[in-house]
């Protein structure tokens, strides 16, 4: 007999893309930083406005580039949703999971993740 109510553990249809950049930094807070999004608009027509980091230093320097935040604001609100981390021998730059029907990564998208590799190799 099967079970009604099966359990939610096991493989799971979600990824997520991740960009390591080799950097290590003298405090880990230092390099985390992540996005906080002002939007407009509800359900399928919200759209991002604004962009500001929020986080260590780096996010200071992601801040003060606007060409940075004018790109973030013209993904979906899902893929503006960016988040840095450190790890024990890099930063991660990463996005929001995602099924395997949305998953994918557009230029646009390759390029704020370049750009904000770019703000941490030379942070």
């Amino acid at each position: 007999m099967q079970d009604p109510n099966p359990l939610p553990w096991g493989a799971q249809d979600r990824f997520q893309a991740h960009f390591i950049v080799k950097r290590q930094a003298e405090t880990s807070l230092d390099l985390t930083a992540r996005t906080i999004l002002q939007t407009s608009g509800h359900f399928g027509t919200k759209k991002v406005t604004k962009v500001e980091w929020q986080g260590g230093r780096i996010a200071d320097t992601l801040n003060s580039d606007s060409v940075l935040n004018e790109l973030i604001a013209q993904q979906s609100v899902d893929d503006a949703t960016i988040t840095v981390d450190p790890t024990s021998k890099g930063v991660r730059i990463y996005g929001k999971w995602k099924n395997s029907f949305e998953f994918k990564i557009s230029k646009a998208q390759f390029e704020i993740f370049d750009k904000i590799a770019g703000h941490i190799k030379s942070f």
